[in-house]
């Protein structure tokens, strides 16, 4: 498995020619499979520049096969989840290359304020990848179990990213 992900990445690599963040303006939409306990599922997320190192965008996602709990399968409700969020697009402060960015930042949805770190990597002035993990920071029922626990627990997830 090391291997396909050293030959994705040089592979990736040598199609380099594209900026990942380009500050105030800048608009990005991702559509990536979300990996989480209990199921995996879609995430769409869209991110609007403010500044020249700060977006706020939505994120939106759904568990495609969610796990059964004591019998009894998720409804639309449980396996969805909107948020939105702030990111700090840090790459050129760590003076990474202009086609790698990452973005912390803060989430604030229908079941938790969390977190996330995030990382893109752009191939063409169009088109790129991403990774980036979600955690929550704060849940808004203390008592989470059953399928409340989908929406408030770690979840990562990879795809595409785009420039709009």
């Amino acid at each position: 498995m090391r291997k396909v992900f050293i030959i994705i990445a040089v592979f990736c690599v040598s199609f380099a020619n594209a900026q990942a963040f380009k500050g105030k303006g800048d608009l990005k939409g991702q559509v990536g499979l979300t990996l989480q306990d209990g199921g995996t599922g879609i995430g769409v997320l869209t991110d609007f520049g403010m500044g020249e190192n700060m977006s706020f965008g939505i994120v939106a996602g759904y568990m495609l096969n969610a796990d059964e709990i004591g019998g009894v399968k998720a409804r639309f409700e449980d396996r969805a989840d909107l948020k939105v969020r702030f990111s700090a697009n840090i790459g050129n402060v760590l003076k990474l290359d202009e086609h790698m960015d990452i973005y912390p930042g803060l989430n604030l949805g229908l079941r938790n304020f969390g977190g996330h770190l995030g990382f893109r990597y752009f191939f063409t002035d169009g088109f790129g990848m991403f990774a980036e993990a979600n955690a929550p920071l704060a849940r808004y029922d203390t008592d989470v179990n059953g399928f409340e626990h989908y929406n408030n627990q770690f979840v990562f997830t990879i795809g595409a990213s785009f420039n709009l």
